[in-house]
């Protein structure tokens, strides 16, 4: 069965920890979480009286919320016995297999039970890493390797390097540390032609410390014993030696060293506890015989074309290569593999998108031509190559899927305004949803202002609108009175029903997971669908996320714009930053203060928004009107302070990273940013695009809150040397990794095993265009049956990663 067991008994463990209240997750409820996890699994493999069982259990959570306190206390102790069973069951008797087994019963044993191959102890210890089958543990690739293969003498060894030694012993020592009872200590004094050197092992437990095993010990390393040693090169008070090395004493000079460690390349495998390496590459060392003659799913034509190696030889020498260029070459055709599976599920769900049905909507109207004569500025050249593409596929009776990426700053909201325009004139509704309340209430009073003078409704639904409200807008989205809707997460809940959904856009939508996006898209019968970004996303990462999806980009921004001063400060150049606020201040300007967190922190030694806002205003801006915005204030508030912020009301903001998105104050020309090491490159550019949207020249300062912090400076640099969001982000990427670039698994970032979005984008490339012409030639991949199996796999295992 496929399923996330850690994951469902820490969310049942949360919710008890919380008195059974039915906590509200990034995407799900706990409920609704359970229930399609539960509904979802593979029940074959279970007796019938358990799969019953399951199925009523699953059944039970769609009602949770009917339940009362003890109910719901007695469902989830319930659940979480049923769970311990069913996983303690299969982890004894697994019956797992993979989609593709059916097409590996030619290799044998390959689908084998991994206890059938390598035994009952070994098998039942790989299963803590969810390692029940052959095919398991062929894929269960080294996260790296250690280079034992060159061998040196003693004489050449230099501290750094991984090195094999051959040598006879000339002392041997074993015996109980004097200060440990239960340490003890192998010494061998090691010696060849050029030198001698003193090696340690230190063993740990107390069956160590018997003196037979000891004296085993020193008739096994008998002084004129040949022996190789293994390990990296140290230098101690007593001249260079091996860290913790491995040890093969050798029957003659020349003999071949028969060792998974010493003399050759060592993989090293992700561990648990209670789970050695050697357990591993033993067990690794039994099975690789059957990979020989594996299916490769890929045409031949297209490794060759490719370069790439045969994907059983590529198995054998990820694990044990023969030397570094052939594990170089069986990285590269894993790595491969990895991207060009991922591209071909990404075009076959594009070309799905293609052949789907959807409402043409008209380009070309009387509201779109209003707006356009309304607008008291002309479109850049980039928004109207945009627009242009945007309303060409609106045009097409298919459903439009693009990305519209724009720097901050670009004019992204005017495009999608002009989008939604083109909804409503061809009679149908169209949806703006937002992460959240600020920019939401942002965006909402942008399209009343523009769209109000078109006799064109808008409303906004956020959780804070009050429930006469509420019923209003739900009635008239219903009957199609409301033709534009702007909300929050709101805008998914159950009870909100378009009568005509015609263009769903999407603004920041790598805050939101996969399942939200669909529940939006699902409150329409295939609407069009436009998601935007600010974050502007590497190519690399583009193609991963977005391989199905046409990007739009906006690389221009509005005349006029001057480019932000950004200057990296230190701890003792706060004054300055100070002494500049208040200057653009008692010019009639604007400034923010940005800080990272509400409240103190025992951990982290950072300033809370509240305690820095109260000093401040009283020691250091005392003549100033400074105002104080976070995400843990009321909606109502946030609003209100906002507004003071924006009509002149307030000098100072002093502000959580809430301001990230959506506050335009083209007065405000000051950003100071305090700990800015803490912040990531692009959600610092993010920041800094909260000013310089007026003529005037504007100001980012970067703070550092570390006395010394090179790294950090180093990479703030860039910041400070680029106003190119893109470039900032690749730079982000290139620092920081895909995984801190966006945050969280909401983004449907799928896991790969090899392959690095930072590392290996040639790779990526090269996959996408063979995915690309493979899907041109052969778009159901009928004539690769070997091809599809695997490709399904691997679907089903990014879907579980994506909705999760």
């Amino acid at each position: 069965m496929s399923l996330d067991w850690p994951r469902l008994q820490r969310a049942l463990a949360i919710e008890t920890e919380r008195g059974f209240c039915n906590l509200q997750g990034n995407t799900y409820r706990f409920n609704e979480y359970l229930h399609e996890a539960l509904t979802q699994a593979p029940l074959q493999q279970l007796p019938p009286q358990v799969r019953d069982r399951w199925q009523k259990t699953a059944a039970a959570y769609a009602h949770y919320n009917d339940l009362s306190p003890s109910q719901r206390q007695h469902l989830v102790v319930k659940t979480r016995q049923l769970l311990h069973d069913v996983h303690k069951q299969l982890a004894s008797s697994p019956p797992r297999s993979r989609p593709l087994d059916q097409a590996l019963k030619t290799v044998h044993g390959i689908g084998e039970q991994l206890r059938c191959v390598v035994g009952d102890r070994p098998a039942a210890k790989l299963a803590k890493l969810g390692l029940y089958t052959v095919a398991d543990l062929i894929y269960y690739f080294p996260r790296d390797h250690i280079d034992y293969a060159r061998q040196v003498p003693i004489r050449q060894l230099q501290a750094g390097e991984t090195v094999t030694l051959v040598g006879k012993v000339r002392r041997c020592n074993c015996f109980t540390s004097p200060r440990n009872a239960k340490l003890t200590i192998l010494e061998i004094i090691l010696q060849d032609r050029t030198g001698e050197i003193r090696l340690s092992r230190f063993y740990a437990g107390a069956r160590y410390a018997q003196r037979g095993w000891q004296e085993q010990q020193k008739r096994l390393y008998a002084p004129q014993t040949l022996v190789a040693a293994s390990g990296l090169v140290k230098r101690t008070k007593y001249g260079l030696t091996l860290e913790d090395p491995e040890l093969e004493v050798l029957d003659h000079a020349g003999a071949e060293i028969d060792s998974l460690t010493i003399g050759r390349i060592v993989p090293v495998y992700p561990l648990t506890e209670g789970i050695s390496p050697e357990v591993i590459r033993r067990a690794v060392a039994r099975i690789l015989p059957l990979v020989q003659g594996y299916p490769d799913p890929l045409p031949q034509a297209l490794r060759q074309r490719h370069q790439l190696m045969p994907l059983d030889m590529a198995l054998r020498h990820i694990h044990f290569p023969p030397d570094q260029t052939q594990l170089s070459l069986a990285r590269r055709r894993l790595i491969f593999d990895e991207f060009f599976y991922l591209q071909l599920g990404l075009l076959q769900r594009r070309r799905q998108q293609q052949q789907q049905a959807s409402a043409p909507l008209k380009p070309q109207g009387e509201l779109i031509e209003q707006f356009y004569q309304r607008l008291p500025f002309q479109l850049t050249g980039a928004q109207q190559r945009v627009v242009a593409e945007i309303l060409a596929d609106l045009e097409q009776p298919i459903p439009m899927n693009r990305l519209l990426q724009g720097d901050v700053g670009s004019g992204k909201t005017v495009v999608a305004v002009i989008a939604l325009l083109a909804a409503v004139q061809s009679g149908y509704q169209g949806a703006l949803m937002a992460p959240t309340e600020v920019l939401a209430e942002q965006h909402y009073r942008k399209l009343f202002e523009w769209l109000t003078p078109l006799h064109v409704p808008v409303e906004l639904l956020t959780g804070s609108v009050r429930t006469t409200k509420r019923r209003r807008i739900l009635d008239q989205l219903a009957t199609g009175e409301l033709p534009v809707l702007v909300g929050t997460h709101a805008l998914i809940q159950e009870g909100v029903r378009f009568q005509r959904l015609g263009l769903v856009v999407i603004d920041e939508q790598h805050r939101f997971g996969v399942a939200q996006r669909a529940k939006l898209q699902a409150k329409g019968v295939l609407p069009h669908v436009l998601t935007m970004t600010a974050t502007p996303i590497p190519r690399t990462l583009a193609l991963t996320l977005h391989g199905d999806l046409d990007v739009s980009q906006i690389d221009e921004l509005p005349p006029g714009r001057q480019p932000i001063q950004t200057t990296i400060l230190g701890r003792g150049d706060r004054s300055c930053a100070y002494d500049l606020i208040r200057r653009e201040v008692a010019q009639g300007r604007q400034a923010y203060i940005v800080l990272p967190l509400v409240e103190e922190s025992e951990k982290v030694d950072l300033k809370s928004a509240i305690a820095e806002h109260k000093r401040l205003q009283t020691e250091i801006f005392p003549n100033f009107r400074v105002g104080l915005l976070h995400g843990r204030m009321a909606s109502s508030e946030k609003d209100a302070t906002i507004q003071a912020f924006a009509q002149g009301q307030l000098d100072i903001l002093v502000a959580t990273t809430v301001i990230e998105v959506g506050v335009d104050v083209p007065n405000a020309t000051v950003m100071l940013i305090e700990d800015a090491e803490r912040f990531g490159l692009s959600q610092l550019h993010q920041l800094r695009g909260r000013v310089g949207r007026g003529a005037q020249q504007s100001y980012c300062l970067l703070l550092l809150n570390s006395a010394r912090n090179d790294a950090a400076r180093q990479r703030l640099n860039v910041l400070a040397q680029s106003q190119d969001g893109f470039f900032i982000a690749e730079m982000d990427l290139r620092l920081r990794g895909p995984g801190e670039v966006l945050g969280t698994r909401q983004s449907g970032l799928p896991d790969f095993a090899l392959a690095s979005l930072v590392e290996d984008q040639d790779c990526l490339e090269a996959a996408r265009l063979a995915a690309t012409e493979l899907i041109a030639e052969d778009p159901e991949l009928r004539s690769y049956p070997l091809l599809q199996a695997a490709l399904q796999q691997r679907r089903d295992r990014l879907r579980e990663t994506m909705m999760n």
